[in-house]
């Protein structure tokens, strides 16, 4: 087991491939976790497609190196539950299981065209180059068991915690084993894997996908020969077991890749019109931005004309002002000059020099005048470049607003542009669901046209079948014919042989006498053996019956019944069936709607399997007359006549004459019997060959005649027999000395019922009924119904006339 794991980490590879391990123990019909000792019953569940087998709450250990594969299995040995014997120390009473699941990737052949799926999480795509592979994902799984042993208990000795419960427990688990092992080695269609929790964890190792080895351990000693012997015929029988050729089809789902491709066809779709909000509330944004950025720039722009013009006012009053100073102090200069000329020349004294200097002090203001006008000059010219300078920087700003500006829409542009192509992949996913959806259509189309032409083979096979069935149905009426004229010989050879001497008489009786039995007339010591253990089986299953009603509840039962799965409506059928077995559960039944539920599925139902059982159930609750009036207003006569017309197994049809024949008992209902073709299904039934279904159909003649007896003699009934109006008084007639006890009794029953109404006593007269309640009247081995045949006999004067005409003696 060891090596098994390192080759298996052998072929692995760490950082991509995985192996986990479980370590489990079947103890007592429960999974046992050996890795998380708390974990005691661990449901085991079943993939409905593929059928895979898992334990989702085992526990599951990663390993990667032989010596974290030690430590795994000295963990689950230390949880090990385990006791001793005589045949074998440390013998756990339980199976152990280890599980080994290798998980390993690779890589296939490289796409040719580009790809685009989701992530993990489904929320954004990931898109794959051409060239590149996706990693696909191989599973594979080795189960090791170590299957308890089998051995008998008085001779194992069990010692410590290993009871009988456990012991039983594990013969049950190695029987179904064995079963299994037996349906595979006789090839039969079904493999009861699911009748114990050891099978169906070893469900997955019978199918043609996996390689199963089976070793089996003798011991030498001759002291056990017997289950050295069992065992190695056990490992006899495994080596003739072929698993399951189970073809495994590549079929691609159409259905589960289009709702694949629509939802992911939905998340995009959402996350464009997320994106498409994103970009209308941003477009919105840049909008109002580039209103408030335009506004701004008319109102500097306003700014700046007003500035500049108040700026160009200011400069022209300026130079307004200083032409007309310059002009004003050119003509002071002028004046002062031709007043100094004028004075010069006049004045040569002391008095022209003071006025020289007087001259010269205004000229020096003059200049200073001057020197102001030029810093004046200077401070304008200063305030106009900084006014320069403020709209030059304004105008900076004004080109940066209408850069973020054209960047603005250039981005818009390319959000238009990924937007347009988020549409075209959109488009061409659209085209890829369509074109999918037209492959299913296709595909649909193609399997309705496999369909029909299955259903014509089948409709041809069903007219060749037909054709061949009205040819035996032929056959059977020409040998029907002959019988008839075998029946009139025999009836006329038994009118002579009443003539015949008192020694052959004794003769006849002494062969139709039943052989005699042993230990006095009682069964046989094997028999009462086999009989008292399969009253124990019978008593302990009905136990364990009834404690599931107690736990689970009759209306869940009922509910199952409806389910999906067949084998849930099998065992629920089957339960309620065991159930309706007793009557103290049949009330509750009853109450739950049980009628119902199970003449629906008797009706809907095209298992074989379900409609016998439900059949059977129906004939149970039949055996109370409240039962049976509810049956009938639930048009269940009608329904058991249909069944019986379109069944074919034996066991059906026995269960639905069970069912009728526990409705005949009941004087109510024999009118509706007859009207809803009851009888009807009873004779057509009576052509079964099978002893068992004609036992039934005998009762349910005798229940009927024993009805009619009882209300001729009350007088609430008067004319002919039903059994008579219907036709089955030839067939009553024809078998009432039939080999099988069990239908020759009823057969008897029914004669003398019938003939204790005189209105019957002239068809029974012409049937020849009186020779066979003569003989019944002697050689009956019952004494009852010896003792009514006479009665009737002797009561009867139209059979007395009969009788003396003869000239025969009863007794």
């Amino acid at each position: 087991m060891v090596r098994a794991l390192e080759d298996i980490l052998a072929d692995t590879s760490c950082g991509q491939d995985t192996v986990t391990v479980s370590y489990l123990q079947v103890y007592m019909e429960s999974v046992w976790d050996l890795l998380a000792p708390e974990k005691d019953n661990i449901t085991i569940t079943e993939d409905p497609k593929t059928g895979d087998i898992s334990l989702p709450g085992a526990t599951s250990v990663e390993i990667r190196d032989q010596k974290s594969i030690i430590q795994v299995l000295r963990t689950g040995k230390s949880n090990f539950f385990s006791g001793n014997k005589k045949l074998g120390i440390d013998n756990s009473g339980s199976h152990v299981l280890l599980l080994v699941n290798v998980k390993k990737t690779f890589r296939g052949k490289p796409d040719r065209l580009e790809l685009a799926v989701l992530n993990e999480n489904g929320s954004n795509l990931v898109h794959i180059p051409k060239g590149q592979t996706l990693p696909t994902i191989r599973s594979s799984k080795l189960l090791i068991a170590d299957l308890a042993g089998s051995e008998i208990y008085e001779r194992a000795g069990f010692e410590g915690p290993l009871t009988v419960d456990e012991a039983k427990f594990i013969k049950h688990s190695l029987t179904c084993l064995g079963k299994c092992i037996t349906a595979l080695a006789e090839d039969s269609t079904h493999v009861p894997f699911k009748e114990s929790k050891l099978t169906k964890l070893l469900g997955d190792s019978f199918t043609a996908t996996a390689k199963t080895s089976l070793i089996i351990t003798i011991g030498p000693s001759p002291q056990y020969r017997g289950e050295t012997t069992s065992t190695i015929l056990f490992g006899q029988k495994a080596m003739k077991a072929e698993n399951i050729n189970m073809k495994l089809k590549d079929e691609f789902d159409y259905k589960n890749h289009c709702k694949k491709l629509e939802t992911e066809l939905d998340k995009l779709i959402a996350e464009n019109e997320r994106q498409a909000k994103v970009i209308a509330e941003t477009e919105e944004e840049i909008q109002t931005k580039v209103e408030k950025v335009e506004l701004m720039r008319m109102e500097i722009d306003k700014k700046l004309k007003a500035s500049l013009q108040e700026i160009a006012e200011e400069i022209e009053r300026i130079k307004k002002e200083h032409n007309e100073t310059v002009h004003r102090l050119e003509k002071e200069r002028s004046c002062l000059e031709k007043d100094i000329e004028k004075s010069i020349q006049s004045l040569s004294t002391a008095k022209t020099v003071a006025m020289a200097e007087k001259e010269l002090q205004m000229q020096s203001e003059r200049l200073k005048s001057q020197k102001e006008l030029k810093e004046c000059v200077k401070e304008y010219e200063h305030r106009i470049s900084e006014m320069t300078r403020n709209f030059e920087s304004e105008q900076l700003q004004k080109e940066l607003l209408l850069r973020k500006l054209q960047d603005m829409e250039n981005e818009m542009k390319k959000r238009d542009r990924l937007q347009l192509e988020k549409r075209e992949k959109l488009q061409k996913l659209a085209k890829k669901v369509e074109r999918e959806t037209q492959l299913r259509e296709e595909s649909e189309k193609e399997l309705a046209s496999w369909k029909s032409q299955a259903n014509g083979d089948f409709k041809a096979e069903v007219s060749h079948l037909k054709k061949e069935a009205e040819s035996l149905r032929h056959e059977l009426e020409e040998h029907r014919n002959q019988s008839e004229k075998l029946k009139e010989e025999a009836k006329n050879l038994k009118q002579r042989m009443l003539h015949i001497s008192y020694d052959h008489d004794e003769t006849r009786k002494f062969l139709d006498r039943e052989p005699p039995k042993a230990w006095g007339g009682s069964e046989s010591p094997m028999s009462l053996n086999n009989s008292t253990h399969m009253r124990e089986t019978i008593n302990g299953q009905r136990a364990t019956i009834a404690k599931l009603f107690e736990q689970v509840g009759v209306n869940r039962i009922l509910s199952l019944m409806e389910s999906e799965d067949i084998d849930v409506r099998v065992h629920a059928v089957k339960v309620i069936a065991n159930l309706a077995a007793e009557e103290a559960n049949q009330e509750r039944i009853v109450e739950a709607g049980g009628v119902s539920s199970l003449l629906r599925l008797l009706e809907n139902s095209e298992e074989e399997t379900c409609r016998r059982v439900a059949a059977g159930a129906i004939a149970n609750l039949a055996m109370k007359e409240k039962n049976q009036e509810l049956i009938h207003a639930h048009g269940g006569i009608n329904l058991l006549a249909r069944t019986a017309n379109e069944a074919e197994d034996p066991q059906t049809l026995r269960m639905v004459a069970g069912a009728i024949a526990n409705l005949c008992g009941n004087e109510k209902l024999l009118e509706r019997l007859n009207e809803e073709s009851g009888l009807k299904a009873l004779l057509i039934m009576s052509q079964s060959r099978h002893v068992d279904v004609l036992a039934q159909v005998a009762r349910g003649f005798a229940n009927l005649a024993k009805c009619e007896s009882r209300a001729s003699a009350q007088g609430q009934r008067k004319g002919r027999s039903l059994l008579i109006e219907s036709g089955a008084l030839p067939w009553v007639v024809s078998n009432a000395n039939v080999d099988a006890a069990n239908i020759r009794r009823h057969i008897e029953l029914a004669l003398c019922h019938l003939a204790q109404h005189e209105a019957n006593a002239k068809d029974l007269l012409e049937s020849g009924a009186l020779w066979e309640l003569v003989r019944i009247s002697r050689d009956c081995s019952r004494e009852d119904i010896k003792n009514l045949a006479r009665r009737t006999l002797t009561s009867s004067s139209a059979f007395q006339a009969e009788l003396k005409r003869m000239q025969m003696v009863l007794f």
